[in-house]
Formats: C-alpha cells, structure tokens, sequence
C-alpha cells in the first residue's frame, strides 16, 4: 500500500499541518482527483471536508487539475503548474502528472473547506505524557 503525505492547509489561521496517511487513510484517497472535495473522516478529522489541492510523486513531477486520467503527460507549458517562466514569452515542454492520484503519489496538497467541532489545532496538540516527558529532561 502506499504512503502519503498529506500538507493540510487550514485558511482561517495560515497554518499547515503535516499529516502521515498510511493503510486505509492513503487507500481512501487512491482513485481520488484533484479538485475533489472529500469528507474529513476519510483521513481521521470529523465533521471537516477537505479539497485536494495538489499534489506531487515521488519524483517531484507536480499534478494538475486540469489533466484527466491518471498517467504521465509531457505538455507545452507556458507560465501554469509545472513551470515558471524566466523570460517573457518562454515555453518549455515538460513532464507533468495527471489529475487521478495514484499510488506513485507521496505528497498531496489539501485545503479546509468546512470545518468540524473540534479545531485542527487540538488535532495535532501534543499529548500531555509527551509535554511532561519533555519538561523532566
């Protein structure tokens, strides 16, 4: 099964949360699209529905919305995802990942879009026997 990492963007505050998504948490998230939202009980937050913003595979190569199937494709770019100019007018051909996650996925970019009762902050708090831990050494 594959391992994802999930970057959590939450739009109220400008944070960004680090989520390990392993086993059945990245398994509901294979099949998935860019651009799709998804319920937050999918990755272990309740009550939140979460956007899929982007993501990137193992090799770097970003993912666009815009780009159906779950492949490869080498685009003519000009100033989008995947590739910024450095003159005015430049266009490059480069490799670029379909929109459909797959399991060569290991980062996937993801926004708030309704929230839940409890705050993300409590979600990714430290827990009390870490802090006290922390606080003998």
């Amino acid at each position: 099964m594959a391992d994802l990492k999930i970057v959590l963007s939450d739009p109220k505050t400008g944070k960004a949360y680090n989520v390990e998504a392993t086993g059945g948490i990245a398994g509901a998230l294979i099949g998935k699209k860019i651009g799709q939202q998804i319920s937050g009980d999918a990755i272990g937050f309740a009550g939140y529905k979460i956007e899929l913003t982007g993501a990137t595979d193992r090799t770097g190569i970003p993912a666009r919305s815009d780009l159906p199937g779950a492949g490869k494709r080498r685009l003519l770019l000009s100033e989008s995802v995947g590739f910024h100019d450095k003159y005015d007018g430049e266009r490059r051909r480069k490799t670029i990942r379909c929109s459909e996650i797959t399991s060569d996925f290991v980062q996937i970019n993801a926004k708030v879009v309704e929230y839940g009762e409890k705050s993300l902050e409590q979600y990714f708090a430290p827990e009390p026997a870490e802090t006290a831990e922390a606080a003998a050494e």
